[in-house]
């Protein structure tokens, strides 16, 4: 089959590899679609170099093709969509249900062969069967829909909320439609880039901005959202948290990064400083808020590549053009 190889650090190809065989409690999944988000690129950059050479490819969804001796639960035909984390279940904070922070933690596409190819193995437990009438390759929105459902756990939301958003890209749009659902008076949008908040005046936001200086909010907002994960934004964005208000950082900095803040603020008017890490028991509720419409793919989706194109399609991303970008093996 064809797949795309991260070999080391900032260097991508395209090229020919064995065809992948299931486990007993695996499916091999034909892909149809498979997204490109920022932990491919810190992929790239070799910040999990231990895992080179990798396959990438976490947000994915496709075709059963073949199943594992000891599957029952799916059949080759069945469309699916895959949650790509692989916990082990064994060590002290899996027995505490928190599994995203297993001591153990592998996924598919970060530590395991991936999706950017034509085929891909998965555990049979990690499939959510699509309904007729959705479209296959869209639901690779599903992951990083799960990311952001699993940020919302962590806030707790209440109603008649005022958030404040930084970052207009995929994640950034998927926080504003689930904030304007969780019962969110106001959901105001910043981003350098115009034509990304043209989108986010397009799904519904309150009001948009270059920088948070330009909109009026006396006492802050209840809601802080950082998905840019760039210091400055996320050093800023805890100076607009209102008293006893929340701050999430939910983008992916680099890893080496630190960011200033008042700790006498923090405590002063209490105000709450909470981190959210990629999927824990949201991904199956993803699934059901994606089937049920909660994103528009033809807006949050921008771009789609033949899988020959991985390594253009990568370059785009990084140059922060665009929306979602995919890739669609088989095209």
């Amino acid at each position: 089959m064809k797949a795309a190889i991260i070999t080391e650090p900032g260097k991508v190809e395209v090229t020919t590899v064995d065809d992948p065989a299931p486990g007993p409690r695996d499916v091999v999944v034909a892909v149809a679609g498979c997204g490109i988000c920022g932990t491919d690129l810190h992929i790239l950059e070799g910040e999990f170099a231990p895992s080179l050479p990798i396959v990438p490819g976490h947000e994915f969804a496709g075709e059963v093709v073949a199943i594992g001796s000891r599957v029952d639960e799916l059949r080759v035909g069945a469309q699916v969509a895959v949650d790509p984390s692989l916990f082990c279940g064994e060590c002290h904070y899996c027995r505490l249900g928190r599994g995203n922070l297993c001591e153990r933690w592998n996924a598919i596409g970060v530590s395991r062969a991936g999706a950017a190819a034509d085929y891909v193995v998965a555990p049979v437990a990690n499939c959510v069967v699509l309904p007729e009438g959705i479209s296959t390759a869209d639901a690779a929105l599903i992951e990083p829909l799960s990311c952001a459902v699993r940020g919302y756990d962590i806030l707790r939301a209440s109603l008649a909320t005022h958030y404040l958003i930084y970052g207009a890209g995929t994640m950034g749009l998927m926080m504003l439609e689930l904030a304007k659902r969780a019962g969110a008076s106001t959901v105001d949008v910043l981003d350098t880039n115009p034509t990304r908040l043209e989108t986010a005046r397009l799904l519904g936001c309150s009001r948009t901005a270059a920088r948070a200086d330009e909109l009026e909010m006396p006492r802050g907002w209840d809601v802080v959202i950082d998905c840019t994960g760039v210091v400055a934004a996320i050093e800023d964005g805890l100076t607009r948290v209102g008293k006893a208000g929340t701050f999430l950082q939910f983008g992916v900095s680099e890893m080496n990064a630190t960011a200033r803040f008042s700790p006498y603020r923090v405590y002063n008017e209490e105000i709450t400083i909470v981190g959210s890490m990629a999927v824990l028991h949201s991904y199956e509720r993803a699934a059901e808020l994606f089937i049920g419409g909660v994103l528009k793919p033809e807006i949050m989706i921008s771009d789609r590549y033949p899988l020959d194109a991985y390594p253009q399609a990568l370059q785009q991303f990084k140059e922060g053009k665009g929306r979602k970008i995919q890739v669609n093996p088989g095209t």
